[in-house]
């Protein structure tokens, strides 16, 4: 995620760390260019001229300007509902360490200092259920991650299985079952515990639902098709009217529309690693400076800062 204050003034015209401009700098270049040539041999060239009026690039225009508006609304809920998602899962993680520090019958709070001490297990395997659900979404390796926080054992037993945040709170689960058959926890706050790890299990499938169903594919497909064609064609539409200055309106157009297009093919799925992705790394971080907080411990991680204006 880009990370930088609003710009004003002259900023507006040459700022590009955090602009669409790098990702659609060749089509620009290139229906540019056509407009260019279109310019410059428009009558020129043994007579050669296509005259356009105005009237179907006004209609074809408005039509794409609201298919542009529809799809980037839909991309941005996309990339809405999962910010949300994860703010949920931290506040369900700070929940989660809350309650199983005040409400486990423990009478010795600086046991959680203890290695052994289930409280502590339950916290640590809260910090790696959300670093492996940041991994599964961006289709890396949670191994290391579950072997920094639960050691070598708990990360053999988690590479084995297929999904490896459902794993987490599967043990999560028969941990709270252990204690509550000990009689450490009451049966309606085991049940209060249960449901805080349902809903973090809720997180993680809608964060999956957003990853595995993109926008369909002929909604993508229809909306470039129609702006390569009107940008291709508008300069025939324009050059009778203003010449000279055809390149420079067609490059302010398709600026827009291809801007438009490429913002939202890229948070249409806002789990990855470009710039205008979510901070997921700096979320995680963030759970786990709570968490071991909670535990009481002393030597924390260092918050996340953007580097170059990015936050991952």
């Amino acid at each position: 995620m880009i990370v930088r204050g609003r710009p004003h003034g002259a900023q507006l015209l040459y700022i590009i760390r955090g602009s669409v401009l790098p990702h659609i700098a060749w089509e620009l270049a290139v229906v540019t260019g056509v407009a260019l040539l279109v310019t410059l041999t428009h009558g020129f060239v043994y007579q050669w001229k296509i005259t356009l009026t105005t009237v179907p690039f006004t209609l074809i225009g408005l039509a794409l300007a609201i298919f542009l508006g529809f799809r980037n609304n839909a991309a941005y809920d996309r990339y809405w509902e999962g910010r949300k998602l994860w703010a949920d899962l931290v506040y369900r993680s700070r929940s989660f360490a809350r309650e199983v520090q005040t409400l486990l019958h423990y009478e010795a709070p600086a046991r959680l200092q203890d290695v052994d001490d289930p409280r502590r297990t339950l916290i640590l395997r809260t910090i790696a259920f959300a670093s492996t659900l940041r991994h599964q979404l961006r289709g890396s390796d949670a191994a290391p991650d579950v072997q920094r926080l639960l050691g070598v054992d708990e990360a053999r037993a988690f590479g084995a299985v297929r999904c490896g945040s459902e794993y987490l709170l599967r043990e999560m689960g028969a941990a709270l079952g252990r204690e509550l058959r000990a009689h450490r926890l009451d049966a309606p706050l085991a049940a209060d515990l249960d449901q805080s790890l349902t809903a973090m299990a809720a997180v993680a499938a809608s964060c999956e639902r957003i990853k595995n169903t993109p926008i369909p594919f002929p909604y993508t497909l229809l909306l470039h098709r129609t702006a390569w064609l009107y940008c291709f064609l508008l300069p025939f539409g324009l050059v009778d009217m203003v010449g000279f200055m055809t390149p420079f309106v067609v490059a302010i157009v398709a600026y827009t529309f291809f801007g438009l297009d490429a913002l939202g093919d890229e948070i249409e799925d806002p789990f990855g690693l470009a710039d205008n992705h979510l901070p997921l790394d700096a979320l995680c971080r963030e759970i786990e400076i709570n968490l071991l907080e909670a535990l009481g411990e002393r030597e924390l991680p260092a918050p996340l800062v953007p580097i170059n204006l990015r936050l991952t």
